[in-house]
């Protein structure tokens, strides 16, 4: 058995011993990190605990392969993540959007501004931490872990021997992590304690809000009774109607059931099936005539149908609906078009992605002639990406490499292995379809690309730090950082809450989902969905969490780049 004994031994650097290593750290990590402590667990984060606890007993990699493992793992990690976001990072800039978002990044200026304060107020470059242990407090204060691979790539682009340097940040990390988790969830009690906030009036005002918003198709039924209209063609309507919206179908007097194209007209008498925003619903019952409450619509028998198409063609990537032509081509209708589970009216500009699900309406021989167009294949969607893949990665890393040259620093910044690869993720994702990229990635691919990033960048980052974290950590120092992480994560959270809450008068069940947001923080998230019990803290979390993500991992790369 000595070959067993060689090959599980501390201080073997073979590629096999590295492999094993490796493998025991990541699933002995995702196992204990499901381990919940009063409901909240620490997830795949624990896989950096492991690994220190291994380097701290002598398990070691190779410094070349430990680099290339810890760097490449960031990439897919930041990659997947910016592929995730690009489609909705611009869009959430709009309307409510834009609020949250201003004061999710005013927490991230607060949280800099409060480490700064720590770092002259206990001596600066004399102090007992320098600025790079505080960015790996900071870092695992905010639970953001691309912040603070970005800080370590950002540390050894600007002195290559700085490998100490790194491990110190790492350590940092590890100290002010647990209660960077546990910080967020007492802030959200607390923020609710303040505001005597009563949750089940939070919940009755976003069924309000839900049922009153004009982001949804809404489908109502009209009979037609304004003479004035009466005869006018579909087309002719359009120009008198400016809103976006479709007729879906009309049923005549007689009972038949037709799917209207510009030429078609609407007669006294008609029912017409309208999808348009809640919001319009005024317009149609003054144009066209009264709501009719209890007309049901057969969807799925009949002459005229509604089905789901997939698009899966590649050559439809970016068109838009309306060169398509289906009224002229197909004699279909299409009502809605539903996008990573939102649906979209379905206006003519309207461009399509891979991906997308319409929802259209007409003769079952006609869809099925459309379905054979668009691709409408499951299969076709579970097969992963891999060409626009690589060549995010490949243009991420050349956009992380260009040098830029800022007043005061001493050396060029660059966005490095992180901010690159960030960048050009967003950018493909929002974009791609332009440039017949083919962006689309289904949920489960996407999350193990990113799964296995993070995890072979903190068992990299574990293993590397084990080996003087007790020394450097289980002191007063340690105790130290500790205290400032606990600091820097609590006050900011406290500021923007009460912000968001006494002055704008945000709902609290989004108040959550933009602290959990806006330190990107998936334990604080599950906690804020199980205390809401819907939605809204995820929608919240989403519309915050692209701009905080770029912020946070560029800001961390600036600090450095200041100071060193």
């Amino acid at each position: 058995m000595d070959w067993l004994i060689d090959l599980l031994k501390p201080y073997n650097e073979s590629l096999a011993a590295t492999i094993i290593l490796y493998s025991f750290v990541i699933f002995a990590g995702i196992y204990l990190g499901k381990i919940k402590i009063l409901g909240v667990s620490l997830g795949v984060t624990f896989v950096l605990f492991v690994g220190i606890f291994l380097g701290h007993f002598g398990y070691v990699v190779n410094g070349d392969v430990l680099h290339f493992l810890r760097e490449f793992g960031l990439i897919l990690f930041i990659f997947s993540i910016g592929m995730q976001v690009g489609p909705g990072f611009f869009s959430s800039f709009k309307e409510g959007g834009i609020r949250m978002n201003v004061i999710a990044v005013s927490g991230i200026a607060l949280n800099v501004l409060i480490m700064l304060a720590i770092y002259f107020i206990q001596g600066g470059a004399d102090g007992n931490s320098s600025i790079s242990q505080l960015v790996g407090v900071m870092s695992g204060a905010v639970t953001n872990t691309p912040g603070l691979g970005a800080a370590q790539q950002t540390v050894l682009q600007v002195n290559e021997a700085a490998q100490n340097v790194s491990q110190q940040m790492s350590m940092g990390y590890a100290a002010a992590y647990p209660l960077g988790v546990v910080g967020i969830i007492l802030t959200m009690i607390l923020i609710k304690k303040i505001f005597k906030i009563d949750t089940s009036k939070e919940l009755a005002e976003l069924e309000n809000d839900e049922k009153a918003s004009a982001l949804a198709p809404h489908m109502v039924t009209c009979k037609v009774t304004n003479e004035l209209i009466s005869g006018l063609n579909m087309q002719k309507l359009h120009t008198l109607i400016s809103c976006d919206y479709v007729i879906s179908r009309i049923e005549k007097p007689d009972g038949n059931v037709i799917i209207p194209t510009s030429k078609d007209v609407v007669e006294i008498g008609d029912l017409c099936l309208v999808v348009c925003s809640a919001q319009d619903e005024e317009i149609f019952t003054r144009f066209l005539g009264p709501i009719v409450e209890n007309k049901t619509w057969e969807m799925d028998k009949g002459p005229v149908v509604s089905r789901r198409i997939v698009v899966t063609q590649t050559n439809y990537n970016g068109v838009k609906l309306g060169s398509l032509r289906l009224h002229s081509a197909y004699k279909l209708n299409v009502t809605r078009v539903n996008r990573a589970g939102i649906d979209l009216l379905a206006t003519p500009s309207l461009r399509l992605q891979i991906g997308d699900r319409i929802t259209v309406v007409g003769k079952l021989d006609d869809i099925h002639h459309l379905a054979s167009k668009l691709g409408n294949s499951m299969k076709r969607l579970n097969e992963p990406n891999l060409i626009t893949m690589f060549i995010g990665i490949f243009l991420g890393i050349i956009v992380g490499s260009i040098p830029l040259q800022f007043p005061g620093m001493s050396v060029p910044m660059k966005l490095g292995l992180a901010g690159g690869p960030l960048i050009v993720a967003i950018l493909i994702g929002a974009y791609g379809h332009k440039f017949h990229l083919v962006t689309y990635t289904n949920s489960s691919a996407n999350l193990l690309l990113r799964e296995i990033g993070i995890c072979l960048f903190l068992a990299s980052v574990g293993i590397a730090a084990g080996k003087d974290f007790v020394s450097t950590v289980f002191n007063i120092q340690g105790a130290t950082w500790v205290g400032y992480g606990f600091i820097i994560t609590v006050i900011p959270l406290i500021v923007i809450g009460c912000i968001a809450r006494a002055k704008y008068k945000v709902n609290y069940f989004h108040i959550i989902g933009m602290m959990s947001g806006s330190y990107t923080d998936p334990p604080a998230l599950a906690y804020a969905n199980k205390l809401a019990n819907n939605d809204a803290p995820a929608v919240a979390y989403s519309t915050v969490y692209p701009l905080t993500m770029f912020c946070r991992v560029i800001a961390a790369q600036l600090v450095i780049l200041f100071f060193l």
